[in-house]
């Protein structure tokens, strides 16, 4: 299935439909009175999150949504049908914007989520409406009310427990294949990962989900590469699993080009919490491996843990450390958004 993960969608809501004007006409009934309907509600626009999507795809190949008018009233009090709503079914993590691609709309964080983007129109009240007793033959009725369309952006931001982060190379592909039942493409050149990844993960009984994104590359912030435009993908995280690649000449260097393009990137991911882990240590000896681990924790003024995607050796200790700062952060998210209980005293 192909990536899409930002599209432009045009709605429309359905307008209402007229009132109607009509006046009873039996045998032997010299004076009937008034029997028009009203006019239906014109069906509404609406957006939903619902499982088994991870793609914006399909709004490649369809971008316009229409609603149905409501019908308008008929004789003999009749009422029109109302026009049927129609909703747009995107993955968990989406976001609608507005036209400026910057308001958010809608942000639909949760399974069966569900946001009216355009409301129907009123349909139009019938001749029957304004029967009274001055005036017991009203000769007018309403229109129904017009339709809203709007231009709107849906992007994608997957929902996943961790993020990996790294430059292009540095094993984040390799990671994912060995610890879930993921098989993202794996080879030894440059931006082999060109969509988003998502796996499974599980240690000591417990899973989570890890996103894997395209390498970054110094300037990513202003477009290069290709790694900006997902960096919005691990937003949602937890936590942020940094991979260096242990094989570099320079890790402090590979270290700071990807923490300055999360700093320059900014927002919320900048605050992340990050873990770092040297990569590819099965390729170093021992001298090796001291002296470049001591300058990557000199460089964090943090614990840094020595992995290998392809020996697994230090994968577990890893995902244990991923593990608890999961639980901490969505603990601490739990309690930022419980409300506030002020304790009656007599």
């Amino acid at each position: 299935m192909k990536f899409l993960d930002f599209a432009k969608v045009t709605i429309r809501s359905g307008a209402g439909g007229n009132g109607c004007v009509s006046f009873r006409r039996e045998a032997h009934v010299e004076y009937g009175g008034p029997d028009g309907g009203n006019g239906g509600k014109g069906g509404s626009v609406w957006v939903e999150a619902v499982d088994g999507l991870n793609t914006l795809i399909d709004f490649r190949y369809q971008q316009h949504f229409f609603a149905q008018n409501g019908k308008s009233g008929m004789g003999k009090a009749r009422s029109g049908k109302d026009g049927e709503d129609i909703v747009l079914r995107v993955p968990v993590g989406t976001e609608v914007l507005d036209a400026d691609q910057e308001t958010l709309v809608a942000d639909l964080t949760r399974l069966g989520q569900r946001v009216q983007l355009a409301e129907g129109g009123n349909g139009g009240f019938g001749n029957l409406h304004f029967k009274s007793s001055t005036n017991q033959a009203p000769r007018r009725a309403n229109s129904g009310q017009p339709e809203v369309e709007r231009e709107l952006w849906l992007r994608l931001k997957l929902i996943a427990d961790v993020g990996l982060l790294g430059l292009p190379n540095a094993g984040k592909s390799t990671f994912l294949a060995a610890t879930s039942n993921a098989r993202p493409k794996i080879a030894d050149y440059p931006f082999t990962t060109l969509h988003p990844n998502l796996g499974v993960v599980g240690v000591d009984g417990a899973e989570f989900v890890v996103a894997d994104i395209p390498g970054l590359i110094a300037g990513a912030h202003e477009g290069k590469g290709i790694g900006d435009r997902f960096l919005g993908h691990v937003e949602r995280c937890a936590v942020l699993l940094h991979l260096v690649d242990g094989t570099s000449e320079d890790v402090v260097e590979d270290y700071q080009t990807i923490l300055n393009e999360v700093m320059e990137y900014g927002g919320v991911l900048a605050d992340k919490p990050r873990i770092t882990a040297l990569n590819k240590v099965d390729a170093l000896d021992e001298a090796e491996r001291a002296e470049k681990r001591a300058a990557l924790k000199a460089a964090t003024d943090s614990e840094v843990f020595e992995m290998s995607g392809v020996s697994q050796e230090g994968l577990r200790e890893v995902l244990r450390a991923l593990r608890r700062q999961i639980t901490l952060q969505r603990e601490e998210e739990t309690a930022a958004s419980a409300p506030e209980t002020d304790t009656w005293q007599p």
